[in-house]
């Protein structure tokens, strides 16, 4: 029998293959009208932790922080996913994409997701558990900062729409950079374009994959834990997963490739294994058991750690929520 292990303990063994003690397992949800100050936000990521003990703690804040100092207009319409609405996008022309702000990450909105990291690893700084900052790619930014004219802007003025890209990508690596000052360990990198559905390799290689190494290349010798969450569905998932990471996350319920499938193509953390609409949100506890024991089962129970596709709904049912976190002991 393996020996007991902490948090840290058992995400490193997982990221090498080696025999754990159970699977680790971690969740992750919005906090709205809470994510509006850095001590309410702070404050609920406290309590969930404090209340499920997960092997993973994730900084979810707003899903909008990332443009909320560009201009973006945003509001909170009540949703089960808990995200806030843009009502009013940047209003850039081709020719003053070169022209975006330089942002002080220190202030603003992106400062207040700083205090709230700091306040957060403050309390968790002693409990050998790994927490990683959501950061956003720069495609990811530029996308929800702009709307979905990103993909005409970046076919028909390809140049300029770069100049914008750069800027984006620096303030999103300094972004990154200091939450790793304020005490997290790593990146819970965000990657919503990765999408065959929203264009070919040949265009993610230029308006993806050179400024998501921007990011990724700055952090990668002082962060401690790297996780890739690739969007959507038909994921570019070899793509991504060549990247500097340790692990990756992405919507395995729904989309390809299996657990099964990507142990061959993916040599860190794989994180799934449950579907956060159909079994954690309306399933059974039965249900919940059985999906992750299938999780379990395509991965032999190694380099498996649970999680959702993406964020849980925010009226996941908390009997729910407790036997995902009860059901890693099938292994």
């Amino acid at each position: 029998m393996t020996p007991s292990m902490n948090h840290w303990e058992r995400i490193r063994a997982t990221i090498k293959g080696e025999e754990t003690d159970v699977i680790p397992i971690g969740l992750w949800r919005h906090w709205p009208t809470h994510e509006e100050t850095a001590l309410a936000l702070a404050t609920s990521t406290i309590r969930w932790q404090q209340e499920y003990d997960f092997d993973l703690i994730k900084i979810t804040p707003m899903g909008t922080y990332a443009i909320e100092d560009w201009g973006a207009k945003t509001f909170y319409n009540p949703n089960p996913n808990g995200v806030r609405t843009v009502v009013k996008n940047a209003t850039l022309k081709p020719e003053e994409y070169p022209k975006l702000k330089k942002l002080n990450v220190n202030e603003g909105c992106y400062g207040m997701q700083l205090r709230a990291c700091e306040m957060i690893c403050e309390e968790f700084h002693d409990a050998n558990t790994p927490i990683v900052m959501t950061v956003f790619s720069p495609l990811t930014v530029a996308n929800k900062l702009f709307g979905d004219r990103v993909y005409a802007d970046m076919r028909l003025n390809p140049d300029l729409f770069e100049e914008g890209l750069e800027i984006i990508a620096n303030v999103t690596k300094e972004y990154a950079l200091e939450s790793l000052r304020r005490g997290a360990h790593g990146l819970f990198f965000a990657c919503q374009a990765e999408s065959y559905r929203l264009m070919d390799e040949a265009q993610y290689q230029r308006f993806g994959v050179t400024y998501d190494r921007v990011v990724l290349d700055a952090v990668r010798n002082d962060s401690q834990l790297i996780m890739l969450h690739a969007h959507g569905y038909d994921i570019m998932f070899d793509l991504v997963a060549s990247y500097p990471i340790d692990a990756i996350n992405w919507h395995d319920c729904v989309t390809a490739p299996s657990l099964a499938e990507a142990t061959k193509r993916f040599a860190g953390m794989l994180v799934g294994g449950v579907n956060e609409w159909k079994t954690l949100l309306t399933g059974s506890p039965e249900d919940i058991r059985a999906e992750i024991k299938e999780a379990i089962q395509q991965t032999s129970g190694r380099r498996l750690m649970i999680g959702p596709g993406c964020v849980i709904p925010i009226n996941t049912p908390a009997e729910n929520i407790a036997a995902a976190r009860n059901s890693v002991n099938l292994k």
